[in-house]
C-alpha cells in the first residue's frame, strides 16, 4: 500500500500570526487527500495546530539542530536531515531574505518546497489571504469559506461568560485599563473573567473581585475559551483565538486597519477609533456595541 503524502509546514511567529495562517494549513490539510501533516514552531504555539486537528505532530524550530539551517557552510544534523528528505512537500513561512534556509534545504535534499512570505503588508487582501498566495503556486486558493470556519468546537455554557483580554503586542493598541474595569461593572449580572498575560503581570495589572485567567497555556486557554459566550478585546493574537474558538466577539481598533488584522469570522465585531488613539475611543459607544453582542448570543 503506498504510504500517505507527508506534509511539513514550517511557521515561527507570534500566536496571532500562526493563528492566521491556520486557514493555508487547513487548505493544504484538506487538499492533500490523507496526509500527515507536521508543523515545524514554537512548540507552544504550534500545539494549537494539533489541537484543532489541523497537524499530526509538531517540532520545535527551536531545536538545537535547527540551528545549522540558517547558516551557510555548518554541518547539518544527518537524522534531521534523513526527517526533512522524508517530506514530498514542504511549505516555509520563515523570513529568508538571503535565501540561507532554502539553501539549506536544497544541500539536504528537499525536493519540493513552497515559500510563503511571512510578512504581511498593510494594504490589500486579509493577512491570512495573504500568507496563503504562495500555495497558489500548487493551485491552492483561499476562498473567504475557509477564512470564515471556527478551527476548535465550541462547547458554550448554560450561563452567560464573558471574556476580557486586556492586552496586545503593543500598548497603542490598548484601550485604557479603567475603561475595561468599568465595562466589567457594566456586567457585573454576569460571569466576567479577565485574561492576563506575561506582559500584564509585568504591569501589575489585577482587577477585583472578577476571575483571572493567568498566563495558560494555549491549548488550555482554547479549552477555555470555547465555553464563553462572548470576547472583548483588541487586536491581539488572544482575539485571533477567541475568534477561531467560535466565540463571539466585540474587538477595539486604533492604529491597525481591521480589514488587514482583524479575525474574518462573521461572529467578530469591530469598533474602530477613526483617529488611530483608542484612549478617545468613547466609553458609552463600547458599552452598547458590547451589550448588543452578549444579548445576541
Amino acid at each position: 500500500m503506498k504510504p500517505p503524502p507527508r506534509v511539513l509546514v514550517i511557521r515561527g511567529g507570534a500566536i496571532g500570526d500562526f493563528i492566521l495562517t491556520l486557514p493555508a494549513i487547513r487548505l493544504l490539510r484538506e487538499t492533500i487527500a490523507n496526509c500527515h501533516l507536521e508543523v515545524i514552531g514554537y512548540p507552544a504555539i504550534a500545539e494549537l495546530a494539533r489541537t484543532a486537528g489541523l497537524a499530526d505532530s509538531i517540532r520545535s524550530l527551536e531545536h538545537r539542530t535547527m540551528a545549522a539551517l540558517f547558516a551557510k557552510t555548518a554541518p547539518i544534523d544527518e537524522a534531521l536531515a534523513e526527517h526533512l528528505r522524508s517530506f514530498n512537500l514542504v511549505v516555509s513561512f520563515l523570513y529568508d531574505p538571503d535565501g540561507l534556509f532554502r539553501a539549506s534545504l536544497e544541500r539536504v535534499g528537499v525536493k519540493t518546497l513552497i515559500e510563503c512570505s511571512p510578512r504581511v503588508q498593510n494594504e490589500g487582501e486579509h493577512a491570512s489571504k495573504q500568507l496563503a498566495k504562495g500555495l497558489e503556486k500548487l493551485a491552492m486558493f483561499l476562498e473567504d469559506e475557509h477564512l470564515q470556519r471556527a478551527h476548535f468546537e465550541r462547547r458554550r455554557e448554560d450561563q452567560v461568560r464573558i471574556a476580557i483580554h486586556l492586552g496586545s503586542g503593543s500598548e497603542k493598541k490598548n484601550w485604557p485599563l479603567e475603561n475595561w474595569r468599568r465595562l466589567a461593572d457594566e456586567f457585573s449580572a454576569h460571569e466576567v473573567i479577565f485574561i492576563i498575560g506575561e506582559a500584564e503581570e509585568a504591569r501589575g495589572v489585577s482587577i477585583t473581585p472578577h476571575t483571572h485567567w493567568h498566563s495558560l497555556p494555549l491549548s488550555e486557554l482554547s479549552a477555555r475559551l470555547t465555553t464563553c459566550t462572548v470576547f472583548l478585546g483588541h487586536d491581539s493574537g488572544i482575539s485571533h483565538l477567541a475568534a477561531a474558538c467560535g466565540v463571539p466577539s466585540l474587538l477595539l481598533f486604533g492604529p491597525t486597519d481591521p480589514a488587514i488584522w482583524a479575525p474574518p469570522q462573521p461572529w467578530v465585531e469591530v469598533l474602530r477609533e477613526e483617529s488611530g488613539d483608542l484612549a478617545a475611543l468613547d466609553f458609552e459607544r463600547v458599552k452598547c456595541a458590547a451589550a448588543q453582542v452578549v444579548a445576541k448570543s
